[in-house]
């Protein structure tokens, strides 16, 4: 398990848009999904809220790892890779749930994603 250096968490915290969230089929088929809810939970830690994800969701009921990508303000890129675990109940369900209000779309789960590796560029952080 690894944590956010300090540069990466500031640029976290000064985000620009969604986050790209890529998954992988038991049988190998890529996707990547949009996630517009995203926060970190301490320093190793990704959670995500599914809103609307379909195949996204099936890959990650199976586990597996999962890679973040996401953009600071001045256009940089960073990504996050690790284990994936898929909440639809408990203490990390119920903190989405409390920052995703019932308007914008129902809660159908957490995303954890434990942070074990993160990249600028090609460059390990």
């Amino acid at each position: 398990m690894a944590s956010l250096p300090k540069n990466v968490r500031q640029a976290w915290e000064e985000r620009e848009g969604p986050v790209i969230l890529a998954t992988v089929s038991d049988t190998g088929v890529p996707n990547i999904a949009y996630v517009s809810r995203a926060e970190l939970l301490g320093d190793d830690m990704v959670v995500l809220a599914d809103r609307y994800f379909g195949k996204t969701r099936r890959n990650l009921m199976q586990g597996g790892t999962g890679a973040l990508l996401f953009r600071d303000r001045q256009g940089k890129s960073y990504q996050i890779k690790g284990p994936v675990a898929y909440h639809q109940s408990g203490p990390v369900f119920d903190r989405v749930k409390g920052w995703t209000p019932a308007p914008t779309g129902t809660l159908h789960g957490a995303v954890a994603l434990t942070i074990e590796e993160v990249y600028s560029g090609v460059v390990a952080e």
